[in-house]
């Protein structure tokens, strides 16, 4: 088989920075054909030592404008995967699947006037796609990303966060973005305290941005553990808040490839 007749390309490896013990991200050379919109995931391939390919799916947390790409990961204590993917280094290389997959993109909403960006963990990253890019901001009145990690240094991308409204092309939209963070198992200035459905539930996250969820006006991106998708997902449809589907279109749009 050809190179150009593959499904995937080979691209190296151009940083690794880890993180916590846990936690790193890495960026790598980008194929010239690779296309994606802001919010959709890739499928990336590592070569073990028997010569054999692992698949997973990773969100891109780089723009869709970006020479490279960007990919923010966890270290799952014996897997198949992430063991071999972290143990890569600068210059090595990672299979990229050509084809760029997922819905948790801006087209799934028709209408709206806030955007909330809910992320727990490595789930953040397509939301950081999504911020880089130039749709977002001119779509919505409001815009608020709230990131929940266990311990204040799992909080990844605060550098990149802080300086999005400080682009040249964004800085007229910067009144529209409020980020929150969560931290849940220790005290972090700034920081909300507790799980993102418990902040929800007793109101405390719209009384931290001022604004309010609605079926009317909000639109609920969600992204990160499973167990918080669901139990979102279930206060949001008690508020009215409908999964949006292409035969459908609602209020919330969910990436759940665990």
């Amino acid at each position: 088989m050809t190179a150009s007749a593959e499904k995937f390309t080979r691209q190296t490896l151009l940083e690794v920075t880890p993180l916590t013990p846990g936690l790193f991200t890495l960026r790598t050379t980008r194929d010239p054909g690779f296309r994606f919109t802001a919010g959709q995931f890739a499928r990336l391939g590592v070569t073990k030592a028997d010569g054999s390919t692992v698949w997973r799916a990773y969100s891109m947390a780089s723009s869709p404008h970006d020479e490279f790409l960007e990919f923010f990961s966890i270290v799952v204590p014996g897997g198949e995967f992430t063991s071999e993917l972290s143990r890569l280094e600068v210059g090595d290389t990672l299979l990229v699947e050509r084809q760029a997959y997922g819905f948790l993109t801006l087209d799934r909403f028709v209408d709206g006037q806030d955007l909330w960006m809910l992320a727990t963990g490595t789930g953040i990253a397509p939301f950081l796609s999504i911020l880089q890019d130039f749709e977002v901001w001119e779509k919505f009145e409001h815009i608020v990303l709230v990131y929940s990690a266990r311990e204040t240094r799992e909080l990844a991308y605060q550098e990149l966060i802080a300086g999005l409204v400080d682009r040249d092309y964004l800085s007229e939209y910067a009144h529209k973005f409020t980020y929150v963070p969560i931290v849940t198992r220790e005290h972090h200035e700034g920081a909300l305290t507790g799980r993102v459905t418990t902040l929800i539930e007793h109101g405390a996250l719209e009384e931290r941005v001022n604004i309010k969820l609605t079926a009317e006006h909000s639109r609920v991106m969600l992204c990160g553990n499973p167990q918080m998708i669901d139990d979102t997902r279930k206060l949001l449809k008690e508020r009215g808040l409908q999964l949006s589907l292409s035969r459908r279109p609602g209020q919330v749009a969910v990436e759940n490839y665990w």
